[in-house]
């Protein structure tokens, strides 16, 4: 689809590989972020300095925009501003823009504040009136290997029993919505899953050892209605497991030194 393709949260984890993506693929691409440009990045993308949490900028960043990818998330805020960024599309021009969404795989499942707040952000792009997207994903390999690397000060590291994960390659989500944003609008989309589920004691496990440390692992049963959600395996998605990397292959990749 032609036209301008504007990213929020462009510069962060998922951000970054999309921008690439759609730059390699062609597309005419706007970036927004709080921050300017960084001295001399050339790279060919406009930039739009906004911050969601006011508005300011957000006029300016959605003019010509044909389509938004909103990867823009606040742990705390997501409704606020997903609904102050509907409200400025909407208003935008005669044609609304059509507006792409990334989200998780088990936020109507998972009681977790966070998730639920994913979940009001997606409900308010199906009724705003805007033509849209919505493409769920498992955690992405980054996040799953971060939360053993947290714990690497203390004297065990904790992966509660019973939960598993399908952590995924970010930049095979950024395929998929690059492709998304460029194609028409259509709803809700197959998930996203990784191509392997294992527990979290193996994850943390494989973790250490690509890392070179060792520490126990814990492994409590948590009690609460979160815990059974997860080793209930809400955030698993196992008919959609299209990813190809594994984690251990992102170990290696990250813990291999580039060639001189």
């Amino acid at each position: 689809m032609p036209g301008t393709i504007l990213v929020t949260g462009a510069t962060g984890t998922l951000g970054r590989p999309l921008v690439n993506r759609l730059l390699a693929d062609g597309a005419d691409v706007r970036v927004m972020s709080r921050r300017p440009r960084a001295a001399g990045d050339d790279r060919p993308y406009a930039w739009a300095v906004c911050d969601l949490a006011t508005g300011t900028g957000l006029p300016q960043a959605l003019r010509d925009v044909r389509t938004i990818v909103h990867c823009a998330t606040h742990p705390r805020h997501d409704v606020t501003h997903t609904r102050r960024l509907l409200d400025a599309a909407s208003a935008a021009g005669a044609k609304p823009p059509h507006l792409v969404y990334i989200s998780i795989v088990g936020i109507d499942a998972i009681p977790l504040g966070y998730y639920r707040r994913k979940l009001a952000a997606e409900q308010l792009i199906e009724g705003s009136g805007l033509p849209w997207t919505t493409l769920r994903a498992t955690q992405f390999h980054d996040l799953v290997y971060s939360v053993t690397q947290a714990q690497r000060r203390l004297p065990v590291v904790l992966a509660p029993a019973g939960v598993r994960f399908q952590p995924i390659e970010v930049t095979e989500v950024a395929e998929r919505l690059a492709e998304l944003a460029q194609s028409a609008p259509a709803g809700r989309v197959p998930e996203m899953g990784g191509p392997e589920s294992r527990s979290w004691r193996e994850f943390a496990q494989a973790a250490m050892r690509a890392e070179g440390w060792r520490r126990p692992v814990l492994s409590p049963r948590l009690p609460g209605k979160l815990a059974r959600a997860f080793r209930d395996g809400a955030n698993l998605t196992p008919d959609h497991a299209v990813g190809t990397v594994t984690f251990d292959t992102y170990l290696a990749r990250r813990t291999t030194p580039p060639h001189p």
